[in-house]
């Protein structure tokens, strides 16, 4: 899908605030409001646009420690990958699931509630895996910057 300016700067008001009714991102694009839902709708349709969400605060839902885990297994065939890959995507604990190239194969971001629910996941999903052949888990301490946005620009 080809996108023009008018597209990214929808695109960039939707990321900042997926709240926005059209006519509020109209005034911010100088498109008609018409128009502007149009567009916005054919950003969803075509996949330009993944989701609609509200990004909520895990400490809020007694999800306070986040963590990031290095995995990397022993067997890199298809059915492997995509197997861990299904059971990352099932599992509510974690956020992100990135394949990766380098010294891992995996890099997932997980919230907890605490360290004894995450024993729990690393003995189903790491040492109760035979393929997972090391894991290295990061506790956050911070969130410098955490956000969802991807950089729009436009031409102008």
């Amino acid at each position: 899908m080809e996108l023009d300016d008018f597209d990214l700067q929808i695109l960039q008001s939707m990321q900042e605030d997926n709240q926005r009714t059209s006519q509020e991102v109209a005034q911010r694009v100088n498109l008609s409001p018409v128009s502007c839902l149009r567009r916005m709708k054919r950003l969803r349709e075509s996949g330009a646009v993944l989701g609609d969400v509200s990004v909520v605060d895990p400490a809020a839902v007694g999800r306070g420690i986040m963590m990031v885990v290095l995995v990397t297994l022993e067997s890199e065939r298809a059915d492997k990958l995509d197997s861990f890959k299904r059971a990352m995507q099932a599992a509510p604990e974690v956020m992100q699931c990135l394949s990766v190239t380098g010294e891992v194969d995996f890099v997932l971001t997980l919230t907890m509630r605490d360290m004894g629910e995450y024993e729990a996941f690393a003995q189903r999903h790491f040492w109760g895996n035979p393929n997972v052949k090391r894991f290295s888990t990061l506790i956050v301490m911070n969130r410098a910057k955490y956000g969802l946005g991807v950089p729009v620009a436009t031409s102008a």
